[in-house]
């Protein structure tokens, strides 16, 4: 019998391994890191298991020996590695592909520049009230292969889904879907806007009539795919009131289905902060209504969610002023809402690992809003250049994240908040944004 290929052995491939093995089938686990310890990854799997571990630098390979590869999201398709096995004749699939092959139940499956992993957890919150067996999954930190085999004709599956995991999907089949958003990002890696758009709406591309889509009318990229979209399209907006979906009216969250006006929950009783954390939860409730949730449960979760970790999370007051860790805010629109969610003068960190997008938008999102901008990263120079160029000149630069903190602690004032939301990847600092926001938040309650 042919293997699978499975390439990158992190926490993704581990999982991979694990439901690819206990479906019997032959796996070659395979990383490039050649100082990687082959015994300590062959004994995270069982002893009798039909697994072949391969460091450095990989043998040739051929369709008649491997079968397909699953790669890891951090490879791209421009690689020496995925080159050579697209020349091989090897099918390339993504973890999550691989996942849904093997899961029973129903699938809700979340894309978008911004607004995923809030998106995410909300739906599964919501889901949670009104089905048990509820799995939350994907790029919010779960990986979707550790739980497909897990789940029942019962389960409902609510997966984040990063770009990087919907560029190699096949088969990938939500029942609802949807694209909260698409703005630059990860340009570096896609190359051009057209087709990291292309990608994410890769999340609907199989599904049909039968299901359900969920849209941002805000976005002008969604608006011209809706038509194109196979699934049945639902909108929301924070902007305007729509003949049919999820919309803001006044300070309240509306839902319009089949001619009939529901008023869902006031804003000022939801937990999370900002305009783009409404649009967040009209996503959610569109998608739970579409899945069978009761408008009892809906704004019973509504009313309890609290923002997750690193999106614009409360961390403490020191001496009259708030500290917010927004670290998952890696691209500037991402740190464009963080900034439009404070009421009180900020002092702002920003900067990191340059993915190639422009800062002038979120610049320009400071209306008077930020006093001092604090930058530290491989970033910091270029977007000093364009704050100066926009005439916002209070910058300082900080040499790692402890001097920012101990500089934004000694430049606010009491009733002023400090934020730290980066507008780029941690990368070349740190391992991942959630390694950059809790140490954000360890050195500011050592303030």
């Amino acid at each position: 019998m042919s293997s699978i290929l499975v390439a990158g052995a992190g926490i993704s491939g581990q999982n991979a391994c694990r439901l690819l093995l206990a479906q019997g089938r032959s796996v070659i686990l395979y990383d490039g890191d050649e100082k990687k310890n082959a015994d300590e990854l062959r004994a995270m799997f069982p002893s009798d298991a039909d697994l072949r571990i391969v460091l450095g630098d990989l043998p040739a390979l051929s369709a008649e020996n491997v079968q397909e590869c699953v790669i890891s999201p951090g490879i791209p398709l421009d690689s020496e590695l995925a080159k050579s096995l697209t020349a091989a004749g090897i099918p390339i699939i993504s973890e999550i592909e691989l996942a849904c092959r093997y899961t029973k139940g129903s699938l809700i499956a979340i894309t978008g520049t911004n607004g995923k992993t809030t998106t995410t957890a909300l739906t599964g919150a919501i889901c949670r009230t009104q089905f048990p067996e509820t799995f939350v999954v994907g790029n919010i930190g779960n990986a979707y292969t550790k739980e497909a085999d897990r789940t029942t004709e019962r389960s409902v599956i609510v997966a984040e889904c990063s770009s990087f995991q919907l560029e190699t999907i096949d088969t990938f089949h939500p029942h609802i879907s949807a694209i909260l958003n698409i703005t630059p990002d990860h340009l570096n890696r896609h190359g051009t806007m057209e087709r990291y758009a292309e990608v994410k709406e890769f999340i609907a591309r199989n599904q049909t009539k039968e299901d359900f889509c969920i849209l941002n009318y805000e976005d002008e990229r969604l608006r011209a795919y809706a038509p194109k979209c196979p699934a049945r399209v639902l909108f929301f907006s924070s902007r305007r009131e729509l003949d049919e979906g999820a919309f803001l009216q006044g300070d309240e969250i509306c839902v319009r289905l089949d001619g009939k006006t529901i008023r869902v929950i006031r804003t000022d009783e939801l937990q999370i902060l900002g305009r783009h954390n409404h649009e967040n939860a009209m996503a959610a409730i569109l998608m739970t209504l579409a899945a069978g949730v009761s408008m009892e449960n809906i704004r019973s979760a509504l009313r309890h969610f609290q923002a997750v970790e690193h999106r614009i999370e409360y961390v403490t007051e020191k001496n009259g002023v708030v500290y917010y860790n927004d670290s998952k805010g890696t691209n500037p629109d991402a740190a464009i809402q963080a900034i439009r969610a404070m009421v009180r003068p900020t002092v702002l960190i920003g900067g990191g690992f340059d993915k190639g997008g422009e800062f002038d938008e979120w610049i320009q999102a400071f209306e008077g809003k930020v006093r001092e901008l604090i930058l530290l990263g491989q970033t910091a120079q270029r977007i000093a250049d364009t704050a100066r160029k926009l005439g916002f000149t209070n910058i300082v630069f900080a040499d790692s994240l402890q001097d920012a903190v101990t500089e934004a602690a000694r430049a606010a004032q009491p009733g002023d908040a400090v934020l730290l939301s980066p507008a780029c990847a941690s990368w070349g600092m740190f391992p991942n944004y959630e390694v950059r926001g809790r140490m954000f938040k360890e050195l500011v309650r050592a303030l």
